[in-house]
């Protein structure tokens, strides 16, 4: 499997009646560890208890934490989470918090430098200090994997353009491009003419879009391959996309044929979708299981 460094937010997800830990690339990386990739994690905590869970939790999952950093003066990161009637969720990401101070070190310099690829979102460059030091690691890294992210009011078009034209491989969800695609100058309502102007615009060569229940698309090499989706009766879609493009991204990196890949990745984001937070236990029995029926 490839050793895979994550770069970004890791949090504790406060919804009205429990809290999980979270954040998009602390999600894609337990779940990437899970599949047995070597899987280290860039990002900062505060000194406080929660920040000490989050450290104990990487452990347990197997994940290295030396490019963790502990900040004495910002508390650990932290969202409050809302579910609508159907589990959809939207946020309150709290600001500043120690993940907005990711600080560029020689030590992140150097575990960069040794990953096969790069797993990054645009939400961690809402603040100056570690949108400074994500765009010094994009310099050194070999494959780059862009997760967007939009959550207003913490981005901007100028900033989202910068990071997808640095990226090999640009995750969205469908109502994402759309606006990103708008923003760029694209008129099409077509979601396929969107994709492919996208990756005319940028230098994006893999491009995959999420449709929530209605699965995704993927576009490599020119070519389209789609996943319409899996029946599963929604818990919370928290964490969902992350477990899907972390399976995408692995069975991609083991030169998976596409079609499976997607295939794949869509069972694992609906298996995360019916189930409670953003990190449940899935073994290898339980996805063969959910394709199967």
């Amino acid at each position: 499997m490839a050793n895979i460094t994550c770069f970004g937010e890791v949090l504790w997800d406060v919804f009205p009646t429990h809290k999980k830990i979270g954040g998009a690339p602390l999600n894609v990386a337990a779940r990437l560890q899970d599949f047995d990739n070597s899987v280290t994690m860039i990002s900062r905590i505060g000194d406080d208890k929660r920040g000490t869970k989050i450290l104990k939790f990487f452990k347990s999952k197997g994940v290295n934490t030396d490019g963790v950093q502990v900040d004495k003066n910002y508390k650990t990161g932290k969202v409050k989470v809302m579910l609508n009637a159907k589990g959809s969720a939207s946020y309150d990401i709290m600001f500043p918090r120690a993940w907005d101070k990711i600080a560029l070190t020689e030590q992140a310099k150097t575990i960069v430098s040794n990953s096969e690829a790069f797993v990054f979102g645009s939400l961690v460059a809402r603040d100056d200090v570690s949108r400074g030091t994500l765009y010094a690691l994009l310099k050194l890294a070999k494959y780059k994997i862009l997760d967007v992210n939009l959550r207003a009011p913490y981005y901007t078009t100028a900033v989202l353009k910068y990071l997808i034209n640095q990226a090999d491989f640009v995750k969205f969800n469908d109502d994402e491009i759309f606006e990103i695609a708008k923003e760029l100058g694209a008129t099409s309502q077509s979601l396929e003419q969107i994709i492919k102007f996208v990756a005319k615009e940028t230098n994006a060569k893999t491009i995959c879009v999420t449709k929530g229940s209605h699965g995704a698309i993927l576009y490599v090499d020119n070519t389209f391959y789609y996943n319409g989706g899996y029946q599963v009766k929604v818990v919370d879609t928290v964490g969902a996309g992350d477990s899907f493009l972390a399976t995408i991204i692995t069975q991609l990196l083991n030169n998976t044929a596409p079609q499976d890949a997607l295939n794949l990745a869509c069972a694992v984001g609906a298996i995360v979708a019916g189930s409670e937070g953003a990190n449940p236990e899935i073994r290898k029995e339980d996805i063969d299981k959910f394709i199967n029926s």
